[in-house]
């Protein structure tokens, strides 16, 4: 069996801080220590549609990492850093706009972080003497990343699921590399440093951290304007505020993210229109508007479809009749009926004689059942509630 010369961990870190990961850590492939209360999340499902989560291959390599590379000997565990977000603010941001997560504001992190990761395999190569199996992930593989960080002593798990560095906060994404070749581990990161703070829990927009460190993800705006393709809950919309890709909010207030550094990789500086679009201009994309636009980038993630879907919301929780001809002006034209049922409720919630008519103009073309039933809705919400808007609650 090989083993490493004293200098081969000190060589990789170094690598790897020249690759751009800020945080190195090493660990031993054994089961992760809470795979049962993952199987319990699973079991309520509170993965919501992410049924790739819950595939019996998927459960059977999550369970050890010897499924996935036989002969694996250690993980390297690692993080790089995106932009960190201003403060959280309780109220509103200004009318118009909406918000992004900021890990989606530059380039998408699979495209940045997996070409570095063979660059690291590849210098393992050349200090190893030899070729070795390996595989890498960034949050793509059946691996239960949070787990192994901390074993590899990058932090701890909080409260809000999201692994923390002592010493800078939680703005990263993490990274692994499985290896059949024997390391030094680290020692695992045991403390946890939250204590009696229940910021996060608080804060949450949705309610959806749980008190047992999981997240009801059906609950979770990141998961409902990324992952959901269909229909928000009608219930859940007011509660989303002006985010139409992820949500920060619980990052924002853990007072870790003090230490959060401001020295990040060149690809996730913010491109220009993205961390904060105007809605209006956003409602009008077409398909090659919005592939342009968000070409390389998180966002295309939620489609085209998904992501006017989260503009439509954004703009009827901002309730601006300004807002009401471009709203218009997509019920009418907007192929997407998913789009168009949600630009009905955002109508709704604006109110007023206008919305009243364009709503009432909309019912002599409109054949779709779906977005019937929500002008329906919104033509009801603003008859109850006179020529103001309403948030319904079923």
């Amino acid at each position: 069996m090989w083993t490493e010369p004293d200098s081969l961990k000190n060589d990789l870190q170094a690598e790897a801080n020249h690759l751009g990961f800020s945080l190195f850590g090493v660990t031993t492939p054994v089961p992760p220590p809470h795979l049962d209360m993952f199987e319990f999340w699973l079991s309520t499902g509170r993965h919501g549609e992410m049924v790739y989560l819950a595939t019996e291959r998927s459960r059977r390599l999550r369970a050890d990492p010897r499924r996935i590379l036989p002969n694996c000997q250690s993980i390297l565990v690692l993080g790089m850093r995106y932009s960190p977000p201003p403060p959280f603010r309780p109220e509103p941001g200004p009318t118009g706009r909406g918000l992004v997560a900021a890990y989606a504001w530059g380039e998408d992190y699979h495209s940045v972080i997996s070409p570095r990761l063979n660059a690291l395999a590849s210098r393992l190569e050349k200090i190893a003497g030899r070729p070795f199996g390996w595989r890498s992930y960034t949050d793509t593989g059946p691996i239960l990343e949070h787990e192994y960080a901390q074993l590899a002593g990058l932090g701890w798990t909080a409260k809000n699921t999201c692994l923390i560095s002592p010493n800078q906060g939680s703005y990263f994404l993490l990274a692994e590399i499985l290896v059949d070749l024997e390391i030094q581990p680290d020692q695992p990161f045991l403390p946890d440093r939250c204590g009696s703070c229940t910021r996060c829990i608080q804060a949450c927009p949705t309610r959806c951290i749980l008190p047992d460190r999981t997240l009801d993800a059906r609950r979770c705006i990141s998961y409902q304007t990324i992952e959901n393709k269909g229909v928000i809950p009608r219930q859940l919309r007011p509660l989303m505020s002006n985010w139409v890709f992820g949500c920060d909010v619980c990052q924002q207030v853990c007072p870790w993210n003090r230490f959060a550094s401001v020295e990040i990789e060149p690809p996730f500086e913010p491109r220009p229109g993205v961390p904060e679009p105007i809605l209006r201009e956003e409602l009008r994309l077409s398909q090659a508007d919005f592939s342009r636009k968000f070409k390389n980038s998180p966002v295309k993630r939620a489609k085209r479809a998904g992501y006017l879907r989260n503009v439509a919301v954004a703009l009827g929780n901002q309730q601006d009749p300004a807002a009401l001809p471009d709203l218009a002006w997509s019920l009418e034209n907007e192929p997407e009926p998913v789009v168009r049922a949600h630009v009905a409720w955002a109508i709704g919630e604006t109110g007023g004689p206008n919305a009243k008519i364009i709503l009432d103009q909309s019912l002599r073309r409109e054949d779709n059942p779906s977005v019937l039933e929500e002008i329906d809705q919104a033509r009801q919400i603003i008859s109850s509630h006179g020529s103001h808007s309403g948030n319904p609650a079923s």
